[in-house]
């Protein structure tokens, strides 16, 4: 499972606003909706969702990441966004640290696997310590997309 094969490049951001993880989360799914990967009519359902999912334990893995993350039936595939908070947000990140780069993935109930095998990619690109340094820096969509692309090609190893 690649990046490219879930990540709208039209819903990344660079700049989000949001300084509390509700925020960010609503943030987020608003921008999947502005580029056409959700229907609007089922944002705050997502929305809720996610905040279901974080109340189980949150995403925030540590070291400035987290991965909010839920499985809905209104998406008929795999979808997902970056997000980059240049301020950092608390996440209650199991680190305790502020989060700056958020991953945030939507996927239907009937496709489990595609689910994990994002979050699996998701947790093991991030584990490169350069990757996350140069993602938190980019200051555009397309520095997003071009370094998803290299940890595609495996540009990042660990």
């Amino acid at each position: 499972m690649k990046f490219a094969d879930f990540v709208i490049r039209e819903a990344i951001r660079t700049d989000l606003k949001a300084e509390d993880k509700p925020g960010v989360i609503r943030e987020m799914v608003k921008s999947l909706e502005e580029a056409g990967g959700i229907d609007p009519a089922e944002s705050e359902s997502i929305i809720k969702a996610i905040l279901k999912r974080e109340e189980l334990g949150s995403t925030g893995i540590g070291r400035g990441v987290a991965v909010p993350h839920t499985k809905h039936p209104s998406v008929t595939r795999l979808i997902g966004t970056v997000g980059i908070s240049q301020e950092g947000v608390d996440f209650d990140s199991l680190d305790g640290e502020k989060v700056h780069l958020f991953f945030l993935v939507i996927s239907p109930p009937d496709r489990p696997g595609d689910h994990l095998r994002a979050l699996e990619n998701i947790s093991l690109k991030l584990r490169n310590e350069t990757f996350c340094r140069f993602l938190k820096q980019s200051k555009t969509t397309e520095d997003v997309v071009q370094l998803l692309e290299e940890a595609d090609n495996n540009q990042f190893n660990s």
